[in-house]
């Protein structure tokens, strides 16, 4: 008996009772690993002039309560000994993806591999045989494992190419009842929910009936083999036909997700370009979705034959979150260098972009509920996609964006803030920080707000960057509460303090003025230029950075605030407790603007100073 070549037992055990939570989903693994046979001679029939038609392959499933066995045949390419040991041998290993690797110029549909779906049937099998022939070849041979221990490979019989999988079913246990997997009822269930879209036919035995007077009791139900699933894709059928349900599977099955989608978007498009379209947008993103690992991209189907397993011309980056197919009438023979050029498929991009942006928008409009999950799933894609490109998507995507609000205490978009905007008010203001409540808490938030006047909240890196390059929103600019404050009665009879201030700071500021915009609070920083504080921040942690973008510090104190008394009551008194103050006053300000302090424990030293006068 062979070893399996990875860490066998514990792997093969975490796989057969982890890996799958539902244990019927064996039976659409084994068949889809059947139509996966199929589709690989049918291929190279195709490419080789074999003679082969699509009508001479069926998958058959059959089922023995005396023997427990459940059998699935195809009649496919089959395997050879080298590839069964290949295949087989390694848990995990997939015949069809080193299949695509060697067909680069034209793919076909793989819908299932041998690997981790092939022992999905130790669930439910305490034995599985496989029994394969290639095709062109004279030999069988014959696969034979009891799970983890190991695996065995011999010569066979077997008539023609192909493979059948025979698994021995377990015995019932407390608390499972596997029988069940040899009922035809419960077959003929999961094939038509799991399978009914394979598009080569499925025959079983199938219990059927005869009526009339003259037939006797015991010769009513006799069985037949038939076609027991529809043959027909998912995505050819008429929107009416197909449940949510079904919708959900299909997605389940070809994404390999363990949740339903949150939106399904089921199209079909007459014109310039026919094609129909199936796509989804998952319910939370991919672990790797934000990684360089992730490849966005639909499948592209032509008349129901696989062209591209994943096409990202299909997509703008925008929404590279959504999965789905699409299956037009392109030419069979299209190469993917003509894909890229084809303006069949870019109208057909350019539609499906269109397509996406108003279904999320109807999502919006009728279920902000789920359109807010989505949004806390995707929303970063989103904003991402409207500073990309200098800005070419922003009036695309504008009205998908959600922020949260100070005044209101919920994300809101940006037309129900104009529509709510104050009298008298011209601009859109936003702050930067962590949560609502830190940009409420901002010196420069009390003035806005006391006028009516609503903030919003930005507390992701992007986005600045997504609103400066929208520059408006219905002609209203989009304003920052860090930018510097305007002018303010009073700069010129502290104009002995403030440069004091001044000097005592530094470079670390490029000018201290005056404001009474601050209300009750003391001191604030903003920045004067094109560069705000939180985009000197964002620049400077990116890679190789190197701390070379400067904004340029404004320190605003306030005239009216009792500490800007004790200023100017120590600026002609006492030189070291002005300089203290002063220091102290602009480190608090960095903090209220929510960036980290380059001296902390000389901020503590200092605070000390100060209370012990």
């Amino acid at each position: 008996m062979k070893k399996f070549k990875t860490e066998s037992q514990k792997i093969l055990n975490i796989m057969i009772n982890s890996i799958y939570t539902n244990k019927e989903i064996f039976l659409r693994e084994l068949i889809s690993n059947a139509s996966d046979a199929i589709d690989k001679l049918y291929f190279q029939s195709l490419t080789q002039n074999l003679g082969l038609n699509r009508e001479d392959f069926a998958i058959n499933v059959d089922y023995d309560p005396d023997q427990r066995t459940l059998s699935i045949s195809d009649n496919g390419i089959g395997m050879s000994e080298e590839e069964l040991d290949a295949n087989l041998g390694v848990i995990a290993k997939s015949g069809s993806e080193d299949f695509k690797a060697t067909n680069q110029g034209d793919d076909i549909d793989i819908i299932g591999q041998f690997g981790v779906g092939f022992y999905s049937g130790f669930m439910v099998a305490d034995k599985i045989e496989v029994v394969t022939k290639k095709y062109g070849e004279e030999e069988a041979h014959l696969w034979r494992s009891v799970g983890a221990e190991g695996y065995e490979i011999k010569p066979a019989q077997r008539d023609s190419h192909g493979t059948t999988v025979t698994l021995y079913i377990k015995p019932n246990t407390e608390d499972e009842r596997y029988d069940e997997y040899l009922e035809e009822y419960t077959l003929r269930d999961l094939i038509k929910r799991y399978s009914d879209y394979i598009r080569y036919p499925i025959k079983m035995k199938v219990t059927e009936y005869r009526y009339g007077e003259d037939v006797k009791d015991e010769d009513r139900t006799y069985q037949e083999v038939k076609t027991v699933n529809s043959m027909v894709p998912l995505w050819v059928k008429p929107k009416k036909d197909v449940t949510q349900e079904q919708y959900d599977e299909f997605y389940r099955a070809t994404f390999h997700d363990g949740e339903a989608p949150l939106l399904t978007i089921h199209t079909s498009v007459e014109g310039k370009v026919d094609y129909k379209a199936l796509l989804f947008v998952p319910a939370k993103a991919p672990y790797d979705y934000y990684s360089k690992e992730y490849e966005k991209g639909l499948k592209l189907y032509t008349s129901g034959v696989m062209i591209s397993e994943r096409l990202p011309d299909l997509l703008p980056d925008c929404f590279s979150f959504v999965k789905g197919l699409v299956d037009s009438d392109l030419p069979l023979n299209i190469s993917r260098e003509t894909i890229q050029h084809n303006y069949q498929l870019k109208a057909i991009a350019d539609n499906i972009k269109s397509k996406i942006q108003k279904e999320l928008l109807n999502l919006l409009k009728n279920d902000r509920a789920k359109y807010e999950t989505f949004f806390k799933a995707f929303g970063l894609q989103l904003k991402y996609g409207v500073y990309a490109d200098w800005g070419l998507n922003k009036e695309f995507l504008q009205d998908l964006i959600l922020f949260e609000s100070v005044k209101e205490g919920k994300q809101i978009t940006f037309a129900e803030y104009v529509d709510a905007m104050a009298e008298g008010q011209t601009e859109i203001y936003y702050g930067v920080g962590k949560s609502a409540l830190a940009v409420k808490s901002m010196p420069q938030s009390e003035a806005l707000l006391a006028k009516g006047y609503d903030i919003l909240v930005l507390s992701q890196d992007i986005d600045e960057f997504a609103l400066r390059s929208m520059r408006s929103y219905r002609d209203h600019d989009f304003k920052s509460i860090a930018q510097e404050l305007p002018q303010e009665e009073g700069e010129t009879a502290h104009k002995d303090v403030l440069d004091g201030i001044k000097e005592v700071l530094g470079d670390k500021v490029s000018k201290v003025k005056a404001s009474t915009a601050l209300g009750s609070h003391a001191v604030c920083l903003t920045a004067g230029g094109e560069v705000s504080l939180e985009m000197e921040r964002v620049l400077n942690a990116m890679p190789n950075a190197m701390g070379g973008v400067k904004a340029e510090r404004v320190l605003s104190v306030n005239p009216d605030s009792a500490v800007f008394g004790k200023l100017c009551a120590y600026f002609g008194t006492d030189r070291p407790a002005f300089e203290t103050l002063s220091q102290v006053l602009y480190d608090q300000a960095v903090l209220a603007a929510g960036l980290e302090l380059e001296d902390p424990q000389g901020y503590v030293d200092r605070v000390t100073q100060l209370l012990s006068l």
